[in-house]
């Protein structure tokens, strides 16, 4: 059993749902149904406890449900309790109900929360779907937001300095290129990236510092990885103090303003990027095989697992949306056995019932057909 988990999970003009609710217990979750029966949008759902867009990046207006012909749906609503360690929360998110606005609301016990920070101080979540298999030899800004996914369940502010460096950048930008060089707003902009990039560095050089220790202890029938950040910010901090890192940043980004006016650039904590190689042969991830990218990716998961439990003395709950894909019968039986062992309420979907019997007993299992969902009576 977990030690925190979701105890109930409320749907409410949420995709391809009308209203829906279920109440696991703290084994693992298994959904099962055709392609398209409505197994990643209670994925989705899940991923929106916490901060950001969820599992695939949408605008919350087009979370709503939308039927044939309505052009002005209702606003989506996902509410959950969880049980933790500490006592139960409630905790409640969904879009608000004001034409023409992409604004999120979130409730914790009944009461609104001032940022979407509360849902990562009460909750982590972090998920693995298909469109991840190609992390590896995806875009840098793909596994940056990967990496600050996993950092925010170790520090829930992390996400809210991103969001205020990228601000801070916007404004640099927009005045650069109308040509309007306040050198005293353009300073304080710039003093703001350089402590936001220096912050932020820092916070994934010390997950990704965590998450190597754990994978050389880690026993999992998975390959081991090892990972690196790198970028300008995370080079300043491995040579001088964090306060000189900041200083060299900020005379840097003044410096180049008249670069940055004609090119439209800047460095700082945006331009970093997560390096995984294969650790017992240096081989760089995106050189390894589909199968072994996605047996890479499982790994950090699972030591990110660890880690966060040891670190909030709680596990995350993870998200592992159509997980055979590109694994074989060997590494599905030991992902499963991990994932018994681990400790942590993990939702897992697959096309075919039959991939998850070695689960019998120690998981809740769903089926889904039109997004209507059907327990099965067995334990």
């Amino acid at each position: 059993m977990a030690d925190l988990w979701v105890s109930r999970l409320r749907l409410a003009d949420f995709r391809s749902y009308d209203r829906v609710e279920l109440a696991p217990d703290g084994r693992l979750v298994v959904l099962t149904g055709a392609n398209g029966a409505g197994k990643t949008n209670l994925l989705e759902a899940l991923s929106m406890l916490a901060p950001g867009r969820g599992l695939r990046g949408a605008r919350l207006s087009d979370l709503d449900r939308r039927a044939a012909g309505d052009d002005d749906p209702a606003p989506w609503a996902v509410a959950a309790r969880i049980e933790a360690p500490l006592g139960r929360i409630e905790l409640g998110t969904g879009r608000a109900p004001e034409p023409g606005r992409e604004r999120r609301v979130v409730r914790i016990d009944g009461k609104p929360a001032g940022s979407q920070q509360a849902l990562a101080e009460a909750l982590a979540v972090v998920w693995l779907t298909p469109e991840m298999n190609r992390l590896f030899t995806d875009s840098p800004a793909s596994r940056r937001r990967f990496l600050d996914r996993l950092v925010v369940g170790f520090d829930p502010a992390h996400a809210t300095r991103v969001s205020a460096f990228d601000r801070a950048r916007t404004e640099r930008a927009r005045l650069l290129r109308a040509g309007r060089i306040d050198s005293a707003w353009l300073g304080a902009l710039e003093q703001s990236m350089a402590e936001k990039s220096i912050a932020i560095a820092a916070a994934r050089l010390d997950v990704v510092s965590s998450l190597n220790a754990a994978l050389v202890e880690s026993d999992d029938a998975f390959p081991r990885p090892y990972l690196r950040v790198t970028g300008w910010p995370e080079e300043l901090l491995e040579t001088m103090p964090a306060l000189a890192a900041e200083e060299t940043l900020s005379a840097a980004l003044g410096a180049g303003r008249a670069r940055d006016a004609e090119q439209g650039g800047a460095v700082g904590a945006h331009r970093s990027d997560l390096v995984v190689s294969y650790a017992a042969t240096g081989m760089l991830a995106d050189q390894c095989s589909t199968g072994e990218q996605k047996a890479l990716l499982i790994a950090i998961l699972l030591a990110y697992a660890r880690c966060l439990g040891r670190h909030r003395g709680a596990m995350p709950v993870l998200l592992l949306d159509e997980i055979g894909a590109h694994l074989d019968a060997a590494r599905l039986a030991a992902l499963f056995d991990a994932l018994s062992k681990l400790g942590c309420q993990a939702w897992l979907t697959g096309t075919d019932r039959a991939d998850f019997m070695a689960l019998d007993g120690c998981a809740r299992f769903y089926s889904l057909t039109d997004s209507t969902l059907t327990e099965e009576t067995r334990v």
